[in-house]
């Protein structure tokens, strides 16, 4: 997958097309991602310990990795995702518009 735990990336396809958001998890298996304030789903939940007062709870829901994209950290657009082997033998990910090096 060419996004990790705390990438920034902008969603290019849905009902949230165009916002921006930081991914708080990544579920390769599934091939989709959980991204902050994106693909917003209403919950009803029990009253339990946490929750003691229950009630609808709005929160994130995963969304496939194909409708994220990266987003450079230059110009602030949508930009795909290269890899390539430093010097010291890292391997690490590069955006193609700007060249600008993802990892650190």
């Amino acid at each position: 997958m060419h996004v990790k735990k705390g990438d920034t990336v902008i969603v290019t396809a849905g009902k949230d097309k165009g916002k921006k958001g930081l991914v708080l998890a990544a579920y390769p298996k599934n091939d989709r991602v959980l991204v902050e304030g994106i693909n917003l789903v209403k919950k009803h939940a029990r009253p339990s310990q946490a929750n003691p007062q229950g009630g609808i709870i709005t929160q994130e829901a995963p969304i496939h990795v194909s409708n994220v994209s990266h987003v450079d950290p230059k110009s602030g657009k949508p930009t795909r995702i290269g890899y390539k082997v430093l010097e010291s033998g890292k391997k690490v990910r590069y955006a193609k518009k700007s060249g600008e090096t993802l990892d650190k």
